[in-house]
């Protein structure tokens, strides 16, 4: 995908669709211009295990069933160097003037669905991946083993091509590390070991596996039967990592020293090969995506859904849905559920005669609109259609309510509906109308820090009392007038808090929060107030225990906030 614009029942999508110098039509696989072509190189679907030509079918059960050419690998592009695939083509369907091509197209709908990436672990050599050729990955594992695969479904090692009889799996290789910045649990790992392990006690039962674990994570249905199995099938599971392997030239043996937890015991283990049970991480291409769709990512760097349980598969940009493990590490059976949920939610947004949306969007007054343009900079979904020297526009079924346009329009020419300037500002002031110096003013959004504040109450977490919250649905929402009030309605310390940084719930609104808490602190700053008085938090919605902690805090900040300094702000 090379561009995308529209909104929800509208999109224009411009699709690059890459040239494959082979007609498609034409071709009928004989494979002959292969077997002329004299550049070799290394065959990414068997993991480099074997190699393929510069004109190939990319993959076995390739549709459509048709050659192509990869240009990088050819030497017969300007100036014609070989040619040869070409003169040996009988039905003529190799053009090596074949160019890519830009196809646009009127979508209603968009499903993202770019998979995920196997973490590579050249970077952890400590398990000597690059020095000792018989330590592979699991994706190798699984290529050298398919029928399909480099050796035909004959299980060797890449050494010697000789059958191992002693394998060792090693878990958690770019996963649950915080050292390689990758903290998560990849969801998939164990059960593909236990799978592999299986798979070697069905097909060559005189081999001794070996598996070396933090936990084994067989959460779903049948997994822990599956693990059962495996370990009635002879195969040793051993709690703990190996701190490195070493590899005996003589024989290409591999010796691993490991710290069993559950024995207490240093044990060594020699072994024919062993497999890097590696991690995935998020597609290498996501930040394009995201940033064709607008779409927001979660601290791990996979797409955050719209909601965990009522929008799983829905991305925060309408008319957008999330599929597979580009939301999160994910099953062949949790992948092919989200996917008929994504169909079955675009299915419904395309059959519907008309889009239904919340009422708290924003409406902009021409009259009052200055034309600078300041409202559709900030909009994270591009809800606003702004040209220079034009007033700006709302397009309704886009705008998801955040507010950040009317917290940074200076001229009142923006209303966001049921959230307005004078709403909220009216809150500021019936909440500080009595005793303000008593009282911890708190601006929260919807989404996150105000449920925190529930969540907090519903724990029966303990803190003070004095916090007085109004809810916003963003903390972009709060603007810096708002905030000015509170201080001359008397309040001693302000707090103004949203979704943590990188998830916010309106893709990146709560960037704005902090470019306007940042201003303010600078205003503040200059009026000869002290710019702690105003504090910024990010509180999840799961936070309780910090929403009590933070307010635990400014109650005592509040209690060191003078009635003359009170006075001399206002």
């Amino acid at each position: 995908m090379q561009g995308v614009s529209g909104y929800v029942g509208n999109f224009t999508a411009e699709i690059r669709r890459k040239a494959r110098y082979v007609d498609p039509k034409v071709c009928n696989a004989c494979g002959e211009c292969s077997k002329v072509c004299p550049v070799v190189r290394p065959d990414e679907f068997q993991m480099g295990l074997s190699s393929r030509k510069a004109i190939y079918i990319p993959f076995p059960q390739a549709v459509p069933c048709s050659y192509i050419l990869n240009m990088d690998d050819c030497l017969g592009n300007n100036p014609i160097a070989c040619g040869r695939c070409a003169q040996v083509c009988e039905k003529k369907a190799i053009d090596y003037n074949d160019l890519d091509v830009v196809v646009t197209r009127q979508v209603g709908a968009i499903i993202v669905a770019i998979g995920m990436d196997a973490y590579d672990p050249t970077e952890m050599d400590e398990y000597g991946y690059t020095r000792f050729a018989n330590v592979i990955t699991s994706m190798e594992f699984e290529r050298l083993i398919c029928a399909s695969g480099p050796t035909g479904g004959h299980f060797v090692r890449p050494s010697d091509q000789e059958r191992p009889r002693r394998i060792g799996f090693i878990q958690c290789v770019g996963s649950r590390s915080p050292r390689t910045g990758r903290p998560w649990c990849s969801n998939i790992c164990c059960m593909n070991t236990v799978k592999d392990t299986l798979l070697l006690a069905d097909h060559y039962p005189d081999t001794e596996s070996v598996v070396f674990y933090q936990d084994i994570r067989a959460f779903g249905k049948s997994f822990e039967d599956m693990f059962q199995r495996s370990r009635e099938a002879g195969v040793r599971y051993v709690r703990g990592l190996p701190g490195g392997i070493e590899e005996n030239p003589r024989t290409r043996g591999l010796t691993v020293v490991v710290d069993n937890t559950t024995t207490g015991r240093i044990e060594k283990h020699e072994l024919d090969m062993v497999v890097l049970s590696v991690g995935v991480e998020p597609p290498r291409d996501r930040n394009k995506i995201a940033r064709l769709l607008t779409l927001s990512k979660t601290s791990d760097g996979f797409f955050m859904e719209a909601h965990p349980k009522l929008k799983p598969v829905d991305a925060p940009t309408r008319g957008v849905f999330l599929t597979g493990c580009c939301e999160s590490p994910k099953d062949i059976k949790d992948s092919v559920c989200q996917a008929g949920a994504g169909a079955s939610r675009a299915g419904a947004l395309l059959n519907a005669r008309e889009i239904r949306i919340e009422a708290i969007t924003s409406v902009i007054d021409p009259s009052a609109c200055t034309k600078c343009g300041q409202c559709a900079g900030v909009c994270p979904y591009g809800a606003i259609r702004w040209k220079k020297g034009e007033a700006a526009s709302v397009v309704e079924a886009a705008c998801a309510g955040c507010g950040s346009c009317g917290a940074t329009c200076r001229f009142g020419a923006i209303t966001m509906r049921h959230f307005t300037d004078d709403q909220l500002i009216g809150q500021v002031r019936a909440v500080l109308s009595d005793r303000p110096g008593e009282k911890v003013f708190v601006f929260a959004c919807n989404w996150c820090s105000y449920a925190g504040g529930d969540m907090a109450g519903i724990s029966r977490i303990q803190y003070p009392a004095s916090n007085r919250v109004v809810r916003t649905m963003c903390s972009a929402r709060v603007s810096e007038e708002m905030v000015l009030e509170a201080f001359r309605c008397g309040a001693p310390v302000v707090l103004v808090s949203g979704c943590h940084y990188a998830d916010c719930h309106y893709i990146n609104a709560n960037r704005q929060t902090v470019h306007r808490v940042q201003r303010l602190w600078d205003r503040l700053e200059r009026a000869g107030v002290r710019p702690e008085r105003l504090q910024l938090e990010w509180i999840s919605a799961a936070e309780g225990q910090k929403f009590a902690r933070v307010m635990t805090r400014l109650e005592e900040m509040r209690r060191k906030v003078t009635p003359e300094e009170i006075a001399r702000t206002r």
